[in-house]
């Protein structure tokens, strides 16, 4: 059974759904996603573990943004308060991933282990290529607004992978359409940890996976590379044909890795 809530968190109002028994493991989407790019895993890893999957502030069928700064791995917290879970395994994708780190440094005590996919990083020198890309959505948003925006973001060579195989692309590009486009248009008054996570990864002493896409962007690959060599604990799986979009776009292979990553942490 799947149940649905919204639950207030630090002036806001988290969506999410929670499903299965056991202990607790959380997903965490990327941006411009929501809670929909998990379908493959989250029935799924319901039939062995408490299941929660949810959407960040600014995204899917959560709240907007204020004028108000605000901390994705707070609002984490404060979403586990409410649902009564001491302690989590959390699972994120891209930005997800980077929430998830950020949660962990900040809570460790809170954090059973980490499975981090085609992931973000707090503080990494993204190469000038990758920024410039970047750079281009904003750029066209200011230009043509949020559509001009979305449809240079889904252009964005992390996507095309996921784009070759139409049902993937059917879904992104749903949910990229239903995405509000907040973020492209709007000053956002998101913070991070301080200092950030890239220079403190030795902190991270749970339980680490780092899942790759071995046809994800360089950045990307750089920072599964730098998670192996500076993470005591940590795991690391490039994941062969796949792209950034790795859980949808080879949902089996990396529902199977959580499993046995989650299984025997």
């Amino acid at each position: 059974m799947i149940t649905e809530m919204k639950i207030a968190v630090n002036g806001t109002r988290l969506y999410c759904q929670e499903a299965g028994f056991g202990p607790a493991v959380v997903l965490i989407h990327g941006f411009t996603l929501d809670t929909r790019m998990w379908d493959e895993q989250f029935l799924p890893l319901a039939q062995h573990f408490r299941v929660i999957r949810y959407d960040l502030r600014g995204f899917g069928r959560s709240d907007l943004p204020t004028e108000d700064p605000y901390f994705h791995a707070e609002d984490l917290r404060g979403l586990l308060d409410a649902l009564q879970i001491e302690q989590a395994a959390l699972v994120g994708l891209s930005k997800g991933g980077a929430v998830a780190i950020d949660f962990a440094l900040t809570y460790p005590e809170r954090t059973l282990a980490l499975a981090l996919i085609d992931t973000v990083l707090g503080g990494f020198p993204w190469s000038s290529e990758g920024s410039a890309r970047n750079r281009l959505v904003w750029q066209r948003a200011s230009e043509g607004g949020i559509s001009a925006a979305k449809e240079s973001w889904l252009a964005h060579p992390l996507f095309a992978p996921a784009l070759r195989q139409p049902a993937v692309a059917d879904q992104l590009r749903q949910i990229i359409d239903d995405y509000s486009g907040w973020h492209f248009v709007n000053p956002n008054l998101e913070a991070g940890i301080e200092p950030p996570a890239a220079g403190r990864l030795s902190e991270l002493t749970m339980p680490v996976l780092a899942l790759v896409g071995e046809l994800d962007l360089p950045d990307f690959l750089q920072i599964a590379e730098r998670m192996g060599q500076q993470i005591p604990h940590a795991h690391t799986r490039t994941l062969a044909g796949v792209g950034h979009m790795a859980n949808m776009e080879a949902p089996a292979v990396v529902t199977q890795a959580l499993l046995e990553f989650l299984e025997h942490r």
